[in-house]
């Protein structure tokens, strides 16, 4: 009888667990097409001006920039402020015009002049177009699906749709290691905080920005670079 009731208690702790780690990867919708709750600027309190819900999709255009808030001063970047993530799975759709250019911050914090200083980014970008439309010459590390100014992507992996197409990237973040994915395949892979990544940013672009990547939990953010954006079918789940 001892034994039975080991097993069965064994068994209900079993399933517990189980039940525990489903839920805990269960997918979160923060942007369900009809609504933006959770959405604001970064180290605002509300929605920048251009930002609208348009078709169900999350978009940014100048032409939505309405002419009593043209001398809108602060940051143009959003964030998704009701929650902050430290380990996840962050699915994001998103389509940009020729000569687009963005970015998804993770583990992002405010209080800072740009979002860029602190938060690691996943690089959206017009690679075929941009250094053309903006004379502009392009370094590898500012292409899409680098973790911006740290790591490349492998090219061989990488398929980029053109502009005016949507595209889909994922972001698996857990401290042991970081996968960026584009277009359902997996183009780079690196460990954070590593004594590699820090040798990488201490010697680059962030050598001056001494809390950029410090941070194990944040916000998720958006970039806006002046181009029309759009977002959808924006989830996230832990990890």
């Amino acid at each position: 009888m001892n034994k039975i009731k080991i097993f069965l208690i064994s068994s209900l702790f079993i399933i517990g667990c189980q039940d525990n780690k489903k839920s805990s990867q269960e997918w979160v919708s923060l942007f369900d097409g009809s609504s933006l709750e959770g959405w604001r600027a970064y180290n605002g309190d509300q929605m920048p001006p251009g930002w609208k819900i348009v078709d169900s999709t999350l978009t940014f255009t100048t032409k939505q920039i309405l002419e009593e808030d043209y001398d809108y001063t602060g940051s143009r970047d959003i964030i998704y402020g009701a929650e902050e993530f430290e380990n996840f799975e962050l699915y994001v759709e998103w389509k940009i015009p020729k000569g687009g250019n963005s970015g998804i911050f993770y583990h992002l914090k405010e209080g800072y002049e740009a979002a860029s200083v602190v938060a690691p980014e996943y690089q959206i970008l017009d690679d075929e177009n941009y250094a053309e439309i903006h004379n502009f010459e392009l370094k590898d590390w500012q292409l899409t699906a680098t973790d911006y100014a740290m790591y490349l992507p492998d090219n061989s992996q990488k398929v980029l749709y053109p502009p005016g197409k949507w595209n889909s990237s994922r972001i698996v973040f857990t401290i042991e290691n970081v996968e960026y994915w584009l277009n359902d395949k997996k183009v780079l892979s690196f460990t954070p905080w590593s004594e590699d990544w820090y040798k990488r940013r201490n010697s680059g672009k962030w050598s001056n920005a001494p809390d950029y990547g410090k941070y194990r939990k944040g916000y998720i953010g958006f970039q806006d670079h002046g181009s029309n954006l759009s977002f959808r079918e924006i989830k996230i789940r832990k990890l």
